[in-house]
């Protein structure tokens, strides 16, 4: 078959490399892509947030399957687009993608349909602000409704602090219009995890949990990112905290969108929050996660092709992958500055003495200059290795990630390092 992968990021370079070693899939290609995708698939310009453009794109390459990365495409309609003109596509259609598109929508989803989260509160004006200021004590979670890279959520610490980062919100200075509209959410303490399934729109295939690590900086400091690296491995969740979030959360969260007339069709994430009072949904994403789907599909053994196209076609057949044994591990490397703004066209060096070691590089914010290898994005590569153990992992991870270099290259030190203290 012939797949498209829509996005560019390490999400998509990461469903490149895993459909590129599937036996059903004869070619793949990628809208925008990457360098790094560049160096392995056909890439084509296309902008993305024309879906025509993309449609069209797609009936020309006679593609047999569509992916769509990125959350963006989806809630703009993408995927309804494509199975309007009968394409095959993986990907929710506009109303379902409003659980991530809008964080009001996807609590009172929620709250509607008894799946547990934290108590919040809807702000759309600075009146409705103060009135909500100390409702739920401190710290507390602001969080802007629209979609905003992963840096929408700002946990603030007290009265002063949460009347000035709402006011700057509400305003549009920190997000844009993403932010013009908020929720103020209790705070909550726990163990955060990622958990991710693949639906036909009936039935649905588990991913291994995994473990994303958002703040910029070691020990959760510093403002959030879009992931600043991730591991998997199965001992994340107990036997029974698995099947209570397969049970109270994820049926009940697919029962409610079909009863709500959209069936879902895609992968849906579960943000989760592991507190003393079980599982609690922090967010949903409408795509898998980035950067978890990088160690996730380094871990899949197995025909990806298969697996995502029988879900498309409304035929789930889970039994086309498997997964390794051992953990495994991504380290991100991002350029100076980010998340807030950060130098582009920097020369890369290192990505195949990195990839010598056994690691695979997966690119994100990279773009060919002239011929050589330079940043283009604040999330620049995400090196990820696998192990014997979870120590392994995420010692190859991080023996790789020391051979990249660029001016003012960052990474989290303590990538996995929850994991290890629990085991």
């Amino acid at each position: 078959m012939k797949v498209l992968v829509v996005g560019g990021g390490g999400r998509e370079h990461a469903f490149c490399w895993r459909l590129g070693r599937s036996d059903s899939v004869e070619q793949v290609y990628a809208v925008p892509g990457n360098a790094g995708i560049a160096q392995e698939h056909r890439c084509f310009s296309q902008d993305i947030k024309l879906n025509t453009e993309i449609l069209a794109l797609a009936q020309h390459l006679d593609v047999d399957l569509t992916v769509i990365g990125p959350e963006a495409p989806l809630v703009a309609g993408l995927a309804d687009k494509f199975r309007m003109h009968g394409l095959s596509v993986i990907g929710p259609g506009a109303e379902a993608a409003q659980l991530e598109g809008s964080k009001i929508f996807s609590k009172q989803f929620m709250k509607r349909h008894g799946i547990p989260t934290a108590d919040f509160a809807v702000v759309e004006s600075m009146s409705e602000l103060e009135a909500n200021l100390t409702r739920f004590g401190f710290p507390v979670a602001l969080k802007a409704d629209g979609l905003a890279a992963g840096k929408g959520v700002i946990i603030v610490r007290d009265e002063d602090e949460a009347r000035e980062t709402g006011t700057a919100m509400l305003s549009g200075e920190v997000v844009g219009d993403a932010g013009k509209r908020l929720l103020i959410e209790q705070f909550m303490t726990g163990e955060e995890v990622s958990f991710i399934v693949l639906s036909d729109g009936k039935t649905f295939f588990e991913f291994p949990p995994s473990q994303d690590h958002k703040p910029i900086f070691d020990n959760d400091l510093g403002p959030n990112t879009g992931g600043m690296g991730a591991y998997c491995d199965p001992r994340i969740l107990s036997t029974e905290e698995r099947q209570v979030i397969l049970t109270t959360i994820v049926e009940n969260t697919l029962d409610g969108i079909r009863s709500d007339g959209y069936p879902f069709v895609g992968f849906l994430y579960f943000g989760l929050m592991m507190t003393e009072n079980g599982p609690q949904v922090l967010e949903y994403n409408v795509r898998m996660g980035d950067p978890e789907t990088q160690p996730l599909m380094y871990r899949m053994t197995g025909d990806a092709g298969e697996l995502l196209l029988s879900a498309a076609r409304g035929n789930l057949n889970p039994k086309t992958v498997g997964w390794d044994e051992g953990p495994t591990c991504c380290i991100v490397c991002a350029a100076p500055g980010y998340p807030s703004s950060y130098p582009q066209g920097l020369p890369i060096a290192g990505v195949d003495e990195a990839e010598a070691t056994g690691a695979k590089v997966f690119h994100a914010g990279t773009a060919l200059q002239e011929g050589n290898l330079v940043t283009a994005g604040g999330r620049v590569l995400g090196v990820t290795a696998g192990g014997q153990n979870l120590a392994s992992a995420i010692g190859n991870a991080y023996a790789a990630a020391e051979k990249i270099q660029f001016d003012g290259l960052h990474y989290r030190k303590d990538i996995g390092q929850k994991g290890l203290c629990r085991w």
